[in-house]
C-alpha cells in the first residue's frame, strides 16, 4: 500500500485536530451537570455529542480505515447503539445509559490515538472510502457539525455567558448596501461538484457536477439585517395573515410568535440574547438577522414585495463568473476560506454587520455568501441527476422528499473544512435554534 503523501496526511491530521479543539472549548466551558442537562428537547445533552463524535470517529476510522480487507475491532462497540442518532430521538437521548462527561472524554482521547495511529501509514489500498483521505474529512466534517449544534445548544442554555470571542470586524458599506440588490443574467452554469481535486471532502448529496440552466434574477446584495426586520415587525409582519403561508401562520398562532427566537422587547425597544448576554437589537442593526425559520423568512419576503431564492439561484450567485462564465469554488474565487473572506469557524460567535467582508464579494457585488448565517433557500431537498449514496444511505438519502427546505451558505459557527458553495444544509421549515437567516430575491422583469 502507497502511503498517502506528508502534505496530505498533515492537512488531515490538521482538520481532526481544529474540529477537536474546538469540541473541548465548548465542553470545557461548562461543568459537569450543564453538560449533562437537556438545555432544549430539540438538542441533545453535551455530553452526548462528545461521545457521539468519537463514536462516529471509532465506527469509519478505526474500524473502517485500518489495512486490511475486513473492518477491524472498535474501541467501544457496545455502545454503538446508545449513540445512533437515527434510532434515538434528541428529546429521548437523557434517559439512555450514556457516558458520563469523564468516560466519555477518556473515549474521545482513545478513539483519537487510534485514529492518528492509522492515519500515520494510510494509504488510499484501492478503497473509494480512503481515496485522498476522503474519510478523514468526512469526520472532520462530521465533528464541526457537532461542534455547530453543541454551539447551538449552548445559545439555547439558561445563565451567565460562558463563551467570548472577539467581536466581528466593522463595517463602512452597510448604509451604502442594505436594501440594494443585484441583478443576475442567469444561463447555463456547473452545479455541483465532482469530489476531485480540492473537493475531495464534497458529501454525496453535492454529487454530481451537472449544468443547470437559471433564467435572470436579482438577489439582495446582503442578507437582510436586524434593522430591516425590525420594521417588518414594526408593521405589523406577525399579525398579519396575508403574509404566511398556512403552515406558517399555523405555527405564529400556536407559539405565539412576535419575533425572531432570542428577541424580547424591554422598555419598549428590541433586545436579543446572544449566549446568555443580552443586547439592544438597534446595536446590531446591520448584523445579518439570526434564527428566524423558513416561514419567517418567506413571509418577511412578501411584506417586501419580494420572495427567497431557489437553490439553483443560490448556487449561481455565489460560484458564476459572469465575465469568464466560469463556475468557481467560492464567490471571491477559487482559493479556501481566511478571516479576510468569512465569518467562519466560531471565531466571533455572531454575525458580522453587513459588508465587513469585501474582499468575500463574488464579482458582481454580492456579499457575505459565505459564512455570518446559513441563508434559506426556497427549495425542497433532494439528489442531484445521478446521485449515489455513500458512504451510508443515511447521511443524505433518508431525507429526500420530506417537508424540508435548503439552507445554504454556512454560518459563523461552520468549521471552515465545511464551508464550500455546494455544500447543502437542509432542516425542517420550522427550526429556529440554527444559526439561520436570509436575503431575498426576485425573478427578472417583476416590479
Amino acid at each position: 500500500m502507497t502511503r498517502y503523501p506528508d502534505e496530505l496526511r498533515t492537512r488531515l491530521a490538521d482538520e481532526l485536530a481544529a474540529a477537536r479543539r474546538r469540541t473541548q472549548v465548548l465542553a470545557d466551558a461548562v461543568d459537569d451537570a450543564e453538560l449533562t442537562r437537556q438545555h432544549s428537547p430539540l438538542m441533545s445533552p453535551l455530553h452526548w455529542d462528545v461521545a457521539h463524535i468519537a463514536n462516529m470517529e471509532d465506527l469509519w476510522l478505526v474500524r473502517r480505515a485500518s489495512p486490511g480487507d475486513e473492518p477491524a475491532p472498535g474501541v467501544r462497540e457496545d455502545i454503538d447503539h446508545l449513540y445512533d442518532a437515527f434510532i434515538n430521538p434528541r428529546a429521548d437521548r437523557p434517559a439512555l445509559p450514556l457516558l458520563d462527561p469523564a468516560e466519555a472524554r477518556a473515549y474521545q482521547a482513545t478513539v483519537r490515538e487510534r485514529s492518528l495511529e492509522i492515519l500515520d501509514a494510510a494509504g488510499a489500498d484501492g478503497r473509494p472510502l480512503l481515496e485522498e483521505g476522503f474519510v478523514y474529512g468526512m469526520i472532520a466534517q462530521h465533528e464541526q457539525q457537532h461542534v455547530e449544534t453543541m454551539l447551538a445548544t449552548h445559545q439555547l442554555r439558561t445563565g451567565p455567558r460562558v463563551l467570548h470571542a472577539d467581536p466581528p470586524p466593522a463595517s463602512g458599506l452597510a448604509a451604502e448596501l442594505v436594501g440594494t440588490e443585484v441583478f443576475h443574467p442567469g444561463g447555463r452554469f456547473t452545479m455541483g461538484v465532482d469530489a476531485v481535486g480540492p473537493d475531495v471532502f464534497a458529501l454525496d448529496n453535492e454529487r454530481p457536477a451537472h449544468e443547470v440552466d437559471v433564467a435572470p434574477f436579482h438577489l439582495d446584495a446582503v442578507p437582510t439585517t436586524n434593522g430591516e426586520y425590525a420594521r417588518f415587525i414594526d408593521d405589523g409582519g406577525y399579525t398579519r395573515r396575508e403574509l404566511w403561508s398556512d403552515a406558517g401562520w399555523e405555527h405564529v398562532t400556536a407559539e405565539g410568535w412576535t419575533a425572531p427566537m432570542t428577541w424580547e422587547l424591554v422598555d419598549g425597544a428590541w433586545h436579543r440574547t446572544s449566549f446568555g448576554e443580552r443586547e439592544p437589537i438597534a446595536a446590531v442593526a446591520d448584523q445579518p438577522v439570526l434564527h428566524v425559520c423558513f416561514h419567517e423568512a418567506a413571509a418577511y419576503a412578501r411584506w417586501a414585495g419580494k420572495r427567497l431564492p431557489t437553490e439553483v439561484e443560490w448556487e449561481y450567485a455565489a460560484r458564476v463568473d459572469p465575465e469568464s462564465g466560469r463556475t468557481r469554488r467560492f464567490p471571491w474565487g477559487d482559493e479556501e476560506p481566511t478571516a479576510e473572506l468569512a465569518n467562519l469557524d466560531q471565531r466571533h460567535l455572531q454575525p458580522a454587520p453587513v459588508g465587513a467582508y469585501p474582499k468575500g464579494a463574488s464579482p458582481l457585488g454580492v456579499h457575505q455568501l459565505i459564512g455570518d448565517v446559513w441563508e434559506w433557500c426556497d427549495s425542497g431537498f433532494e439528489g442531484y441527476p445521478g446521485f449515489a449514496p455513500f458512504p451510508y444511505k443515511e447521511y443524505s438519502e433518508v431525507f429526500f422528499g420530506g417537508d424540508f427546505r435548503m439552507l445554504r451558505g454556512s454560518s459563523f459557527g461552520v468549521g471552515t473544512v465545511a464551508a464550500r458553495t455546494t455544500f447543502r444544509n437542509w432542516d425542517l421549515p420550522i427550526r429556529r435554534q440554527i444559526f439561520s437567516g436570509f436575503r431575498c430575491a426576485r425573478s427578472a422583469g417583476d416590479a
